[in-house]
């Protein structure tokens, strides 16, 4: 009994390559946001990429930019609470909090969005089809 207690608590917090890639990617989202870094936005957003902030929305080109040129500047993000919810084996959900730090055009700021990522893998690689954020006051 106890060895079948101790199987089932190991299989729940065993996490399979699919959720690891996903919450990796997260992460990579993160750090890309602190080194404007296109090249990882290039490969995490895919064709047809609509994203949504408050009442804002964006499309693929127009995130692109905005993290690359935009005129805040970003000097630590990491990623808090995230949870992958699997929808079959080429959906995903990802929801949690990302922590952004920096300054823009009114001084220095600490801002907290609630995010809900979809993701679809493609040709064996996972991209966000769809990002709303929300910015918590």
């Amino acid at each position: 009994m106890i060895g079948l207690l101790l199987a089932a608590f190991l299989a729940v917090n065993v996490q399979d390559a699919d959720t690891r890639t996903l919450l990796q990617s997260e992460d990579a989202w993160a750090s890309a946001l602190v080194k404007r870094d296109r090249v990882v936005f290039d490969r995490l957003l895919a064709d047809g990429f609509v994203y949504t902030e408050n009442d804002k929305m964006m499309d693929r080109a127009t995130v692109l930019n905005s993290v690359v040129a935009g005129s805040d500047t970003v000097v630590a993000a990491h990623n808090e609470s995230m949870t992958v919810h699997r929808y079959g084996a080429v959906t995903a959900v990802v929801t949690g909090w990302l922590v952004v730090g920096g300054r823009g055009a009114t001084g220095e700021f600490n801002r907290r969005y609630r995010f809900t990522d979809t993701w679809v893998k493609r040709g064996g690689r996972w991209q966000i089809v769809a990002a709303q954020d929300y910015v918590a006051p």
